[in-house]
């Protein structure tokens, strides 16, 4: 196997960076991040003019990824996610909704609702955990339930931050199918909902997934990954003066919930 030279050394694999870290692994890793941004799938062009990094250290870098399984190279010469980074997405999944439990116990507890924690994973919402109500008649959402986010109050919470041309891009990927009469079904409907999310901090999903079924969700401010948290019940529990008290509830514990992931990750 070739030595690499002295440049490529210091410049690629062994410099610290200004945190205390080793800059080559910063970097795969924020190329990493980019590429899920852009929907998984990008050419080393893409990722030189996103990234600032010139054409041969980000080459270097893919080449290590593709040969560690975390990127494979397309026909077409494209980069896209690769299969090794399923287990690794997956465990820590599990491991944040482990992490989220006992907070949505509580919201649980103060609201009377069904409590659950979702991701955004590509271009769909995942469900990674959930505490159910004690009401007899409740809601449930499988944890692992993967759903378009055009139709959930969590894919408004998550989605409310950003810019209207990625979120653009998202929707025409992938559809905006109509899961009840209800559901929003054109991008500047969702938009225009996104803008009311901004407004009130604060996402409703009023019979769009489910006729009969309203959701009320917040984003986890500062998650290391976007994630957001709500309650699910009845339209005729979930009611509008039942939101004005359930909303502060729910962005209390979704700003404790991230002071713990923050500790979490820093510890």
């Amino acid at each position: 196997m070739p030595t690499p030279s002295a440049s490529a050394r210091s410049s690629d694999t062994v410099r610290p960076s200004g945190g205390g870290g080793v800059q080559s692994l910063e970097r795969a890793f924020d190329l990493l991040e980019r590429m899920a941004d852009a929907g998984g799938e990008v050419g080393l062009s893409e990722l030189s003019g996103s990234s600032g990094l010139p054409l041969p250290t980000i080459h270097r870098l893919m080449r290590t990824l593709v040969a560690c399984g975390y990127v494979r190279q397309q026909p077409n010469r494209r980069y896209a996610l690769g299969p090794r980074l399923i287990r690794l997405g997956e465990s820590s999944a599990r491991l944040l909704g482990t992490w989220a439990r006992p907070y949505l116990a509580r919201l649980v507890d103060e609201t009377g609702e069904t409590a659950n924690m979702a991701l955004l994973d590509g271009d769909e919402i995942v469900y990674v955990a959930q505490v159910p109500s004690k009401h007899s008649m409740r809601m449930f959402t499988e944890v692992g339930r993967r759903v378009l986010p055009h139709s959930t109050g969590v894919g408004k919470a998550l989605l409310a931050g950003h810019p209207a041309d990625e979120v653009r891009a998202l929707l025409a990927r992938t559809g905006m199918p109509a899961a009840t009469e209800k559901t929003i079904t054109s991008p500047e409907g969702f938009l225009a909902a996104l803008e009311q999310v901004r407004r009130s901090g604060y996402a409703v999903d009023d019979n769009e997934q489910e006729i009969g079924v309203r959701c009320l969700a917040v984003p986890v401010p500062d998650s290391p990954t976007a994630a957001a948290i709500s309650i699910s019940g009845p339209a005729g529990r979930v009611t509008d003066s039942a939101t004005e008290k359930i909303v502060p509830v729910l962005q209390e514990v979704a700003r404790e919930l991230s002071a713990a992931l923050a500790n979490t990750s820093t510890g």
